[in-house]
């Protein structure tokens, strides 16, 4: 554990347990039923990977992409993978904390809060994302044997089956189409990783180049925390207008916001990306495509309620919703004047990746990687 003046700043197995202790129930379903699911995600994530090279072309000269394992969760090894995937992450800025005086304020605070408080709150988040999450491709953390991952990356595509089956179900949609095109969205999202071999250490890189940046004091972080724990406790006044702030407004610095710009960009192109693959590989081979994309769209703009919204602004998950939205009109607008060929140019360097200007205007984007180069 990391300690601020002798105190363990977050418990991460009190996280964990807090997290699997709060998280709600999953759908009521059989053991047969859930065996068929789980067995049922696993051939459309083996589908998934051919529709999704093929339509995208992402496959690198000379080698097969590397295999990464298709991990079948619940919410339960959801939450574990990503604290693991947090801790991780997180270590430089926390060891960061660590070095500053004992006698600070906020070490002192600390100290008398405790890491067990902090890993409690934590939880709380967990188990609020933890049952609205329905895949991810996790590349930070180290396998483990609970949690193996690919032998050179550690990458692991995670299936949340629990959340799909409950989403299917409510959106009223065909479970076998809707299982489908949540595998064609992740499986884009591990091609990109194992099939540009440069990108997760870039992505890493930007992270850690944000938290080397970080001059907060540790009473904002656990004012941040405590934020988002009260409105998930429905602990904020009534009729407070306030919905929170952001984590990211912890951003102090211009060298974070030039950072941050360049984060969000390539995050819009990846999550943006894979909306697209999505929904061009759909219509050969999920028949009520068109269906499910209306209902999902309509899911993702409203929320569940005035709680979700509340939290989605302090997550930072209303950022996301845009970045599926400008990074899907980027990569369609880029196709449809270059091609696929032209846009995967895009995977060349860091240097063509899109600036998060570019991604508000393609044409600039396509003016500055394809003329130059063509001419």
């Amino acid at each position: 554990m990391t300690s601020i003046g002798g105190a363990e700043m977050v418990d991460w197995n009190l996280a964990v347990a807090t997290a699997i202790r709060l998280v709600r129930p999953g759908p009521d379903v059989s053991r047969d039923e859930a065996r068929a699911v789980v067995a049922e995600l696993r051939r459309h994530a083996k589908a998934s990977e051919e529709h999704v090279r093929s339509f995208t072309r992402m496959v690198p000269d000379g080698h097969e992409p590397e295999d990464t394992p298709v991990l079948v969760v619940d919410r339960a090894g959801w939450v574990r993978a990503n604290v693991a995937g947090f801790r991780e992450l997180l270590k430089p800025l926390l060891d960061k904390m660590q070095q500053r005086r004992a006698g600070s304020a906020g070490g002192i605070v600390l100290g008398s809060v405790g890491g067990k408080v902090t890993g409690v709150e934590l939880g709380m988040l967990l188990s609020f994302l933890a049952s609205r999450v329905l895949g991810q491709y996790e590349t930070f953390a180290p396998p483990t044997r609970e949690l193996p991952g690919a032998p050179a990356s550690g990458g692991r595509l995670l299936l949340v089956a629990p959340n799909i089956v409950h989403v299917e179900r409510e959106m009223d949609v065909a479970p076998h189409d809707f299982r489908l095109w949540v595998c064609l969205h992740e499986e884009t999202h591990r091609t990109q990783f194992t099939a540009v071999p440069w990108l997760r250490d870039h992505l890493e890189g930007e992270i850690q180049a944000f938290l080397a940046e970080t001059d907060v004091d540790p009473m904002t972080v656990l004012e941040r925390l405590r934020e988002a724990a009260q409105s998930l406790a429905g602990g904020r006044p009534e009729g407070e207008q306030d919905e929170g702030r952001s984590f990211v407004e912890i951003v102090q610095t211009p060298e974070q916001r030039e950072v941050l710009g360049r984060l969000t960009a390539v995050m819009s192109l990846l999550e943006g990306h894979a909306d697209f693959v999505m929904d061009g590989v759909g219509p050969q081979v999920v028949p009520s495509v068109g269906e499910i994309r209306e209902k999902f769209q309509q899911r993702r703009a409203r929320g569940a309620s005035r709680l979700d919204v509340a939290l989605r602004k302090l997550l930072g998950l209303d950022a996301k919703l845009r970045q599926y939205r400008d990074g899907e009109r980027f990569v369609r607008a880029v196709v449809g004047e270059v091609g696929m060929e032209g846009f995967n140019r895009v995977w060349t360097s860091p240097n063509t990746l899109p600036t998060k200007a570019e991604i508000a205007k393609p044409a600039d984007w396509i003016a500055r990687v394809h003329r130059k180069a063509d001419s």
